[in-house]
Order: C-alpha cells, then structure tokens, then sequence
C-alpha cells in the first residue's frame, strides 16, 4: 500500500462512501486511527477512486441482490487482463517477464476461482443479466462482432457471444500474451463449470450455458478510461503500482459488501451460507496479500526512485503504507468485530459478571454429538481462519516493506526491542490477543479434556 504526502492544495477528502451496516458488529469503531487526512487523500486521487468507486456502486440491475458484490471483483479481473498487457509491453531490458507472467497467470487464476465461488448460488431469473445462447436460433446479430455459431450433436444450434470490450480476447491473438490469454480462458472454463452461466470472454463453454452480458455489467471501455495515472511519470513501475492498487482496492469494496451480506445470514441464523461467506472472506484476505507480494517483483532502484517522486514515507507505527486505505482500514475492523456475533451464534447472552457463559456454551457445542447438524462448527471454525487471515496479511505486510524498502526504513525490528504497549499499529495488528477469547479457551479446556482423559485410559489399561 502506498502513503502518499503529496501537495493536495484544496483537494478536498473524496471519502469513497460507506454503507451502514445494519450489523453493529461491522462498524469500524475499533480501526486503526487514520494519521492524516491529505495523505489519505492524495492515496484516494492517485488511483482514482473517486471515479472507481461510481462503477462499484452503481446499481445497474435493481433485480439483481449480489451485484455489489459480484460486480467489482470482475472489475478487479479486468483490471489484471490490463496489468498483463502492461508488464509484457514493458520496454526495460531487465524486467523480470517471465515471473511477471507466471505472478499474474495465479493471480488472475485465483480471482477466477473466487468469482466462480460466488456465482454458484446464483439462479437465473433473480435478476442476473445473462443471454441465452439459443435465444438466436443460431443467426449472427449486427451489433455483436464477437460471435460464433457452433452446434454440438444432438442439440439445437446455438451462438457464442464473447466480449466485445474487455481485453482478453485481444490478448488471445497478441503473440506475446496468447499463452496466457489461453491459460485463462481454460481456467474460466474450468472454475465456471458448477455456475448457472459463463463469463463469455471467449471461453469454449462446451456446455452452452447462458452468458453474462460482461460489458453491460463490467462496463471495460469506462473501466479502462481510468487507466492513466494522474502522475505524469516515464518511470514504468509508476503504472505497475497503480494498476496493482486499483486491483487491490476493487477486491477490498467487494469485501466490505461481503461482510454486509454475512451479518444478514447470521442474523437470519443462516449459518450454513453464513459460514460459507466467511471462509470466501478467508480467500480475499490471502488474494489481497498475493496482491501485495507483486512489489517483490518490482525493480528496485526504479521502485525507489518513484517513491521518492510519489514523496512515499515507509516511516513505522501508525503511518505504515497500509493504513492509508481507510476501505481496508473498514474491512479489517469488519472482519475482527465478528466476535460480537460469537454470543448469538450459540444462542446465549454474555454474562455480565464476566462469568465463562460463553465459553462453556462453545465447548457444549465443540463436545455435543449432534454438532454437525445445524452449520454452526463450520462458522465458527470459519471466523478463526478469517482471524489467521487478517493477522497472516499484516504479519506478511510488514515482511514485505522490509523487503521492498530496507530494514532501516521500515523499523522492522522495533516489534522485538520494545515493550507492548509501545508497538506500532502495524505490529499490534498480528500480535494483538485473540478475536475469540471464548472460543480459545473453550478449545484450550476441551484439549486438556481429551489429554486427561487419554491418560487415564492408558492407566486403566495397565
């Protein structure tokens, strides 16, 4: 992430829109404190997303309930089929084009399996904009170019509808991409096949399923609009961060939305779909952190240079560079706040004299022999993975500024030289106590059960 201090004059705080959780457990009460507005600012101008943000939140299909979801993070895929076109035109003699190509081959693969996890409980007709392949009775439309008629034995003619405006149609005939290009399309292919429909990006979809109307809905021509960075710079790894961020923030407003929808089926005591939300959650923390890890790829004497024209501080505590993302800051606290929920999955109440309520009811649940029937385990075992997460991306983060900026710079040894309670935010994001105390001790007793009960039965025995 980056910290930019540049000149913002009367720039004023853009503040891409929150939505007030009904779930006020998904407030953002226990950020980290945001340390200077114009830098937050100047972050927000420089990836433009003020503009971004518009085609998030953009309701196009009243119909359609996931759309804000589903929406940015194939704005976020798009955005990748750009980045691949930029690091393979990369005129430097020493870019790394060969890891560059495989980084961004798991990238897009890992998005593509993210979003195929979110189409599967979709149903057509609730307002998803697809096309039926066979609606044409096999006959070429005018509008539509990127078309094919095709037939398989037995059934009815149909047409194949590709995009007509995202990229990667384009980098399947570019010499330099088409191995690539390739790659993706057959990971589409592969990930789409228990969803209702297809991308139609130009994948086989042998099974002639319906097709989204990809430009209707990712709108590429207005997405790819905001592909110049507002910073006039010939220094090339200045696209590769912006690009990069714009990934990296697309996938963190769908996150927000995410945890909406969570705190909707937990209140609706949907804990199987609940649980199901939380361990998708779990992946866009590692994906956002397989975002990040493409700085490592970054040339290193022209990363520096371009952080000192961006006047980037890696400066430790509260203004580490990730902290400038006030979304991310919303998301984190989103994800960690998900312990208030802990007393209402198990169906008590906390106990106001600090009593171990809580933590009894988990472990009548972890040790009951019907445990499995309602969904509950697998949500509670899928808030601890999103708690590994949160704290694995950090911990990571930290590593990665290291690596990218020095040691010196980046103070990376002050979380071994001083006391708690003088750690810097960044440093107090993975090392904080447990998200859920209850549930950690009720698994440390439940343990130390089964130790004691195994001795014993090994005494008896001898």
């Amino acid at each position: 992430m980056i910290d930019l201090e540049r000149k913002t004059g009367n720039m004023a705080t853009t503040g891409i829109p929150a939505r007030s959780h009904r779930n006020p457990c998904l407030s953002a009460t226990s950020s980290p404190q945001i340390q200077g507005a114009s830098a937050t600012c100047a972050y927000e101008q420089y990836l433009l997303l003020p503009e971004l943000s518009k085609l998030w939140n953009s309701k196009n299909f009243p119909g359609w309930k996931n759309e804000s979801i589903l929406k940015p993070t194939l704005q976020a895929l798009e955005i990748s089929f750009r980045f691949i076109s930029i690091t393979l035109s990369d005129p430097r003699p020493y870019a790394n084009r060969r890891e560059w190509k495989r980084r961004l081959e798991s990238l897009a693969a890992r998005q593509i399996e993210l979003i195929a996890t979110l189409c599967e409980e979709e149903e057509l007709g609730r307002g998803v904009p697809v096309a039926e392949l066979s609606s044409s009775r096999g006959v070429l439309s005018r509008e539509q170019s990127s078309q094919e008629v095709w037939q398989l034995p037995g059934t009815s003619t149909v047409v194949s509808r590709t995009s007509a405006a995202s990229l990667l149609p384009r980098l399947a005939i570019w010499e330099k991409s088409e191995d690539v290009a390739s790659k993706i399309l057959f990971q589409i292919e592969s990930q789409m096949h228990r969803c209702p429909f297809t991308l139609g990006l130009g994948e086989p979809n042998l099974a002639g399923k319906p097709v989204l109307e990809y430009d209707i809905v990712v709108r590429p021509s207005d997405l790819h609009s905001l592909k110049k960075s507002p910073m006039e710079s010939k220094n090339q790894e200045n696209q590769t961060v912006f690009t990069a961020h714009q990934i990296l923030e697309s996938w963190i407003f769908a996150a927000r939305e995410l945890l909406e929808r969570i705190g909707e089926r937990m209140e609706g005591k949907d804990w199987e779909k609940a649980a199901s939300d939380c361990w998708l959650l779990e992946r866009v923390w590692k994906l956002l952190a397989e975002v990040e890890d493409l700085h490592l790829l970054m040339d290193p004497n022209d990363f520096l240079r371009l952080k000192s024209q961006l006047r980037i501080r890696a400066a430790s505590g509260s203004e580490a560079f990730c902290f400038r993302s006030s979304a991310l800051l919303r998301v984190t606290s989103g994800s960690r706040d998900l312990k208030r929920m802990v007393p209402w999955i198990l169906g008590v109440e906390v106990d106001p004299s600090g009593g171990p309520r809580v933590q009894e009811a988990a472990m009548r649940l972890f040790h009951s022999r019907r445990r499995g029937e309602d969904g509950r385990i697998g949500l509670l075992q899928a808030l601890l993975a999103i708690e590994a997460a949160v704290k694995r991306f950090f911990f990571a983060y930290r590593q990665l500024i290291v690596a990218v900026v020095g040691s010196l710079e980046a103070s990376c040894n002050q979380a071994l030289s001083l006391p708690s309670e003088s750690l810097d935010s960044l440093s107090h994001m993975f090392l904080e106590p447990p998200y859920f105390p209850s549930l950690d001790a009720a698994k440390a007793f439940l343990g130390s059960f089964w130790v004691t009960s195994g001795a014993d039965r090994i005494a008896d025995r001898e």
